[in-house]
């Protein structure tokens, strides 16, 4: 991690000299106004998403489930859409209100889905987000385009850290915070993910316990589309390894399941910016492409053994 992000920090078309930023010229404030900014950014995004998908595949009870493929953070455009339509010019904790809201009422929508399907056929759960973050997507992008919003939505729906300056990432911050709060939940998330009724019946308040997973996944995804775009596969592969290596425990898991997802992101925005130097390529289309792979090998590789 620290390799990266002194590799994140000295990355860039234009070069960084040390002596100028100790004498405050441009350098310095290149660093500390683009680069370091950027460095942050891609290390909370990577952090809070692996965090969100942890608590999405709890509540579901399903290894193949994240915040982007359970229909999460279209409902979460959709939100923000709907804000830059009907009040373009609410602030910025507003349209986070409301694309929070709308991202809390879809993921409910789709619990409320997968509880009607047959707990032997668990690939129908991912399936069905899939379908239903699609039907979201297309209601999304038919009404952006009948208000020529079309370019917004590419820009919430493809993670990338370009645009990302000091004063204009300073959400992820809170959904960092957000992340934390999620580790004084691990052990009820732990008891929720054995069912709701063996949950009830270990005298945990089930429902209590759902609203607040939903609202930390709800506001990691609004904070993370908002600022910087959605990142497929961050919640969905990170959490798998962690579980492969280290077990189902939250509590002992969610500090490592956050430092890996924000090291993979940092090392995909990296890596994207290095492939076709000085050009980029957006960590989320990085990650996509990597993060597929690396759950295909999950899926067919042998499990770990754990003594």
């Amino acid at each position: 991690m620290v390799g990266l992000i002194l590799g994140s920090l000295a990355t860039g078309a234009a070069n960084v000299s040390l002596l100028e930023l100790f004498q405050g010229g441009e350098s310095g404030e290149l660093l500390f106004v683009s680069r370091l900014p950027r460095t942050i950014a891609a290390i909370l995004a990577g952090a809070s998403l692996a965090v969100a998908g942890v608590i999405m595949q709890m509540l579901v009870r399903n290894r193949f489930v994240e915040p982007a493929t359970t229909g999460t953070a279209e409902c979460a455009a959709l939100g923000l859409l709907a804000m830059l339509l009907l009040v373009p010019e609410a602030s910025v904790f507003t349209k986070m209100a409301m694309s929070s809201a709308v991202a809390f009422a879809g993921t409910a929508l789709f619990l409320a889905l997968v509880q009607k399907l047959p707990p032997t056929q668990p690939l129908l759960v991912p399936l069905t987000g899939i379908v239903y973050g699609g039907i979201v997507a297309a209601v999304t992008a038919f009404i952006a385009y009948e208000y020529d919003l079309l370019q917004y939505l590419s820009v919430w729906m493809n993670g990338e850290f370009s645009g990302v300056l000091q004063g204009r990432y300073e959400l992820l911050w809170a959904s960092g915070a957000v992340a934390l709060v999620a580790y004084v939940f691990a052990d009820q998330f732990t008891v929720a993910g054995f069912g709701k009724d063996a949950a009830i019946s270990l005298g945990l308040n089930y429902r209590a316990v759902l609203i607040a997973g939903l609202s930390i996944v709800a506001l990691i995804t609004s904070f993370t589309v908002l600022t910087v775009g959605m990142l497929p596969f961050v919640g969905l592969v990170v959490p798998n390894i962690i579980s492969r290596f280290r077990g189902d425990n939250a509590r002992a898991t969610l500090p490592l399941v956050a430092l890996t997802g924000g090291f993979f992101v940092l090392a995909s925005d990296l890596f994207g910016r290095l492939i076709r130097y000085p050009y980029e390529v957006p960590a989320g289309t990085v990650f996509g492409v990597l993060g597929a792979g690396v759950f295909l090998w999950l899926l067919f590789a042998r499990p770990a053994r754990r003594g």
